[in-house]
């Protein structure tokens, strides 16, 4: 489909003041009575969020040394040299990470931090969109196919001179829990004793194949992430926060490197990966332009059809009594910021895209900086595809240096 990079009209066709809400049936009263209550911080109140207080808001602010860097292998192939790197966040497992750099590179080259997406595919995280030292796994091609034009665009963005690292973060890959793990807490919380003690979840007679087990994993794993949100609110936290915390700590490893331009450097994501985008625009002063992808909306927009979909990473607790999601994205204006929208994207309604996309262009209006904000409207679905890869590509080169 062509690109059109300007703001679409909204279909005059849909409401945004329903008076009854598909998800909420004889509870539609409660979303006017909850506003009510929150007059004094009125929800998706413009300029009252700063990074401080989005660091507040998410908590997991601190930043902290990184823990044990190594380099546990290389590889060269099509045209990009690679790195398999980790390090320790401070809890539980190793992080999990590839650096990829064009072939042939003898200079430190500008640096990118590319975030993989939720997709409720959990088992894997960077090589759903990084291509490693073996053959992409089976298992993301299709994903690949829907979402990102068949490429892995890791490796594409590597080609144009970028030195990009792919890291797990919290729930994902190298980061993510045990499915044992996963299955037990599942059985505490709903007082059904499914597993016998020491007992493996799944076994060869329930799933036949890798691809069996991945599906499992990746169904727990949905529901799991409800736990964990619930871990959060009772440590003071929030999974964006978390989130932000490790994606913070993978940014200083990127700008710890020699081979990496001093200078600040990008981030880019889709999706889940655009929402860890905006979060890093918000609180890292190292991120010179955050590349968004198909993750930007008002939040009273999503009332009602659009909340049940999103990732707890999505709605930090408390954000709305300040501000809005497209707030948070801007508080950092006037550091650029590119934000791609696809009009028929189901994850978000089109009134929300263009209220956020308006509110965003406002923010940097007022810090004196209107250019530094693009806002991009393609055609098609929920996706980042060939020829948004190539449009953000294009951003991420006219503001990093070299």
């Amino acid at each position: 489909m062509p690109v059109n990079l300007g703001p679409p009209e909204a279909n005059p066709g849909q409401n945004t003041n329903e008076s009854e809400y598909r998800h909420l049936g004889r509870f539609s009263d409660w979303v006017a009575s909850a506003l009510e209550q929150n007059a004094k911080y009125p929800l998706c109140s413009a300029g009252r969020l700063t990074p401080s207080r989005v660091r507040e808001i998410l908590g997991f602010g601190e930043d902290r040394p990184l823990l044990d860097p190594s380099t546990d292998g290389t590889w060269t192939r099509d045209g990009i040299v690679g790195e398999e790197v980790s390090w320790s966040v401070g809890y539980g497992p190793r992080t999990r990470a590839w650096l990829l750099r064009p072939a042939g590179a003898r200079r430190p080259l500008p640096g990118v931090l590319a975030l993989h997406d939720h997709s409720h595919f959990k088992f894997l995280g960077k090589e759903k969109i990084a291509d490693g030292p073996a053959e992409p796994d089976p298992l993301v091609t299709d994903l690949r196919r829907r979402e990102y034009g068949g490429v892995a665009f890791a490796n594409e963005l590597a080609r144009q001179g970028f030195a990009v690292l792919v890291h797990d973060v919290f729930l994902w890959g190298s980061r993510g829990f045990d499915l044992d793990e996963m299955m037990q807490t599942e059985a505490a919380g709903s007082g059904v004793e499914w597993l016998p003690p020491g007992k493996a979840p799944f076994t060869d007679d329930v799933l036949s194949s890798r691809a069996d087990y991945i599906r499992a994993y990746n169904q727990v794993a949905i529901r799991h992430e409800h736990v964990v949100a619930k871990y959060c609110t009772l440590l003071g936290t929030s999974l964006a926060g978390v989130v932000n915390y490790e994606d913070r700590q993978a940014l200083a490893y990127l700008r710890s490197r020699t081979d990496v331009a001093s200078s600040p450097v990008g981030c880019i994501g889709l999706s889940g990966g655009g929402c860890r985008a905006a979060l890093l625009q918000a609180l890292s002063p190292d991120v010179s332009v955050s590349v968004v992808v198909c993750m930007m909306s008002t939040y009273d927009s999503l009332l009602d059809a659009h909340v049940a979909p999103h990732t707890w990473m999505f709605f930090p607790p408390e954000l709305a009594r300040f501000g809005d999601w497209p707030d948070l994205a801007a508080c950092r204006a006037p550091s650029p910021l590119v934000v791609q929208y696809t009009r028929g994207d189901p994850l978000f309604p089109l009134q929300g895209m263009l209220a956020a996309h308006d509110r965003i262009g406002a923010a940097y209006a007022a810090a004196g900086t209107p250019d530094a904000y693009v806002g991009q409207f393609f055609e098609g679905d929920h996706r980042f595809d060939r020829t948004m890869q190539a449009e953000a590509f294009t951003q991420l080169a006219r503001w990093l240096p070299g």
